[in-house]
């Protein structure tokens, strides 16, 4: 495993992070999550390949997705300091006017409910998880750095919003002094790069580390969904995100059916191409990647190591057609 720093920070983190959403609370939330004791093999999986990197949120699975991961990092690692743990705040974590968004108070009040849940004192990346329209953001900046100097959190990063939000959030912090972003999670992949645009030149000249979500559109690329409309996982049948994403137009599918001309060139599964095309882009830093079969993150292990040459690189994005904006919401 490769390690490197998340932007131009000086916090190192793995080439690859592994998505929490995949571990909670299948009854009450979402049925293709994991229960904890099902989790526990991925995450001791990703420990042995050397990922250090762990994402969740508040919101996943209503918390239980934040106990889960706090209660198998601190099983699988000896030291706090040897992995890096990520959350968010923004969307609703209760029934109340102040349980939602990114005003001061619920920034504070969040920090606390997810260092509880997490069982740490701190947590090294703390992200907003979209962009709040009706708070100032002024109000939002000032309370994230307050969250930096009261050590609850050692970086901040933020997550899928236009590029001129972000450079005004940024601009903010910077003529105030406080804590400027160090990240951005942002909507990538081989079937939706509108993020190339504007949002990852952007972070590039400001030396801000990409983090992508959902590197393989929703299983799309590793091939859960066919021309014919059937849907071949749980995932894809049962997650309101697919359609609300993706079109799965003409264009996507010649992607991904190039995907499974490289890949059976190298003689891997489609994951580890669309995979390692993400890793090829130089702006990236880490994609997340979720693990819900043992294959998923083996594959994405192998993908760090999978060299793409120009020209492969060059036919997985040749066939790539412009898409409505999508993720920000």
């Amino acid at each position: 495993m490769e390690y490197v720093r998340l932007g131009t920070s000086g916090l190192k983190v793995s080439r690859l992070c592994l998505g929490m959403m995949s571990y909670g609370d299948p009854v009450n939330w979402r049925e293709w999550v994991l229960p904890e004791a099902d989790a526990a093999p991925f995450v001791r999986r990703a420990v042995e390949g050397g990922v250090t990197f762990y994402d969740t949120a508040d919101m996943y699975s209503l918390g239980a997705s934040e106990e889960i991961t706090g209660r198998l990092l601190r099983r699988f690692f000896t030291r706090r300091e040897d992995y890096v743990v990520a959350t968010k705040v923004y969307h609703p974590t209760g029934d109340g006017p102040n349980d939602r968004g990114l005003s001061r108070a619920h920034i504070m009040d969040s920090i606390d409910a997810s260092l509880r849940r997490l069982g740490t004192d701190y947590v090294d990346l703390y992200q907003i998880h979209r962009f709040d329209p009706e708070t100032p953001v002024e109000e939002t900046m000032a309370a994230l750095h307050d969250v930096v100097r009261a050590g609850k959190a050692r970086y901040i990063g933020a997550s899928s919003m236009w590029a001129w939000q972000f450079a005004k959030a940024q601009h903010t912090a910077e003529a105030h002094g406080w804590t400027r972003f160090v990240s951005m999670q942002n909507h990538y992949n081989l079937v939706y790069r509108e993020e190339e645009r504007e949002m990852i030149p952007l972070c590039a000249d400001q030396g801000v580390g990409i983090v992508p979500w959902s590197p393989l559109a929703r299983g799309f690329l590793a091939g859960n969904r066919g021309r014919d409309g059937q849907q071949h996982t749980v995932r894809s049948r049962t997650d309101p995100g697919n359609l609300g994403f993706y079109a799965y137009d003409e264009s996507d599918f010649t992607i991904v059916d190039r995907v499974a001309d490289v890949a059976e060139a190298h003689g891997v599964p489609q994951a580890q191409v669309a995979l390692a095309w993400l890793l090829h882009q130089p702006a990236v830093t880490a994609p997340i990647v979720g693990a819900t079969k043992a294959h998923h993150l083996d594959d994405a292990l192998a993908a760090t190591e999978l060299r793409l040459s120009a020209e492969e690189l060059a036919l997985l994005a040749e066939p790539y057609r412009p898409k409505p904006v999508s993720g920000h919401s």
